[in-house]
């Protein structure tokens, strides 16, 4: 056991040695060894893990650079923030699995949208960043100029507007990190989103034009790009936390760029794991095992696979730790 580790990775190495925490120690010295190769790592977030507070851990994770770039929804790049301005107004419902039809409509008549055990107050989190937003939103339509949605929220964290609301460390908000860093985002489907059905509703209203916010085709010619610049020597890994469009969106420019944009010498992903607690099953993507990604071109033979069916609220912060010699 190494001394350079600290107390949460010693007790990690002498306790998880089987089932799925050993997977999760495989992948997590899977991760360190790509980094000590020299390769880079994409982390994509899905489900609510900015709402679980992943901030606390991968907000490290950027600011240490063990994180090259992230693919998150909508929902996972506003949702930091909102946690970061307005997490004293947050409510917890230890009991959400007693709720009955009437005990959710209160919830709503009180403005609390609930997501598992934690509400979000709508207009301490939402509204509060809408007026800020909104504004620069229309000053660069104004300015004829355009954006993606996480460089319009970069900006909107940059001018320092927000930190009059702050409630959290900000060194625990990972989006903060991110923007200080300029790190790379992409967010397929960002209308998917509180914020993005906001600027729809402007759209609708002729005070907005939607092609102001950039899109998901716009994303993919510019990861396109990013891949092929960074996918020298060891690569680029894969870091997928729970499935859907956050994972299978960035994935996918591998296949596009050999099969579609004939580059027969594009790199595949050069580490995969996936943290999920969906079950393998029919159709589904969250569920389906590393192996099936081979056929589609997005992972080689001998590309290192790991896979951990657990709860990513648990298992990630502790992989990050590990990583972090924690």
């Amino acid at each position: 056991m190494s001394n350079t580790r600290g107390p949460i990775s010693q007790f990690m190495e002498r306790n998880y040695l089987h089932f799925n925490a050993a997977a999760m120690m495989d992948a997590a010295k899977g991760y360190e060894t790509h980094l000590d190769e020299g390769g880079k790592m994409m982390i994509t977030l899905a489900g609510a893990m900015s709402t679980a507070e992943l901030g606390i851990s991968l907000a490290e994770m950027i600011r240490q650079d063990k994180v090259s770039i992230i693919s998150c929804t909508g929902a996972n790049l506003e949702e930091d923030i909102m946690n970061l301005v307005a997490h004293s107004h947050y409510k917890r419902v230890p009991n959400y699995r007693d709720l009955s039809p009437q005990d959710e409509w209160d919830l709503l008549e009180n403005h609390y949208n609930r997501v598992t055990d934690t509400c979000i107050p709508e207009e301490e989190a939402f509204r509060r960043l809408q007026k800020h937003i909104q504004k620069i939103w229309m000053d660069a339509e104004q300015a004829g100029e355009r954006y993606f949605p996480h460089e319009f929220m970069y900006k909107m964290l940059l001018s320092g507007d927000l930190e009059q609301y702050y409630e959290i460390d900000p060194k625990n908000s990972w989006m903060l990190a991110a923007a200080e860093k300029n790190l790379p985002i992409v967010v397929p489907g960002w209308e998917d989103s509180t914020m993005g059905n906001i600027f729809a509703s402007y759209v609708m209203k002729n005070e907005l034009t939607a092609t102001t916010v950039k899109g998901g085709i716009e994303y993919m010619g510019w990861l396109a790009d990013w891949y092929i610049a960074n996918s020298a020597g060891k690569g680029i890994g894969f870091f997928q936390i729970g499935g859907g469009i956050a994972g299978d969106f960035p994935i996918c420019v591998v296949p596009m760029l050999y099969q579609d944009m004939e580059m027969e010498n594009i790199p595949f992903w050069s580490y995969f794991c996936q943290i999920s607690d969906s079950t393998t099953s029919y159709g589904s993507y969250s569920g389906a095992v590393p192996n099936e990604k081979i056929t589609w071109g997005k992972l080689d033979i001998h590309t290192p696979k790991f896979i951990v069916e657990s709860d990513a609220t648990i298992v990630a912060p502790l992989m990050f730790a590990w990583i972090l010699k924690q």
